[in-house]
């Protein structure tokens, strides 16, 4: 089994100023050595993220901490197979009443078509995703 990062848990690890080592000695102690892997959808939130850096230092650091990140982090693709199972998920889940924010649904269709959980700093969104291992960081 396997963990995909949640954007928020990259986020809380860059404004910590951790390095990305910090961030995986902390995934291990906390996970019992599950292997760790971002979704491109993530990836897009991260990206996203250094272009709205308020200052060219934070960007810079934003940036050279994402350089960091995809050396030592596998990226999964958003998959026609992925896509299928988001909207069915979504779909069910507003039937019912539920909604996921759209960014958070992709995160966690990607994690369940590989079989992994999301780890998280916000639990809230992906518990309402059913089948999904939401784990807490």
């Amino acid at each position: 089994m396997g963990l995909i990062l949640d954007s928020s848990v990259v986020i809380d690890a860059e404004r910590r100023h951790e390095t990305v080592e910090q961030l995986i000695e902390r995934i291990l102690r906390s996970t019992d050595d599950e292997d760790a892997a971002l979704s491109a959808v993530g990836l897009t939130e991260i990206v996203h993220g250094i272009y709205r850096a308020s200052t060219p230092e934070i960007r810079l650091r934003r940036e050279g901490f994402l350089d960091e990140l995809l050396a030592d982090f596998t990226v999964y693709p958003y998959t026609k197979e992925t896509a299928t199972l988001a909207g069915k998920l979504d779909g069910q889940q507003r039937a019912k009443g539920a909604v996921v924010p759209f960014a958070d649904l992709l995160i966690g269709a990607t994690a369940l078509a590989l079989g992994f959980s999301v780890l998280t700093v916000n639990v809230r969104h992906f518990e309402r995703i059913p089948g999904l291992s939401v784990v807490r960081f």
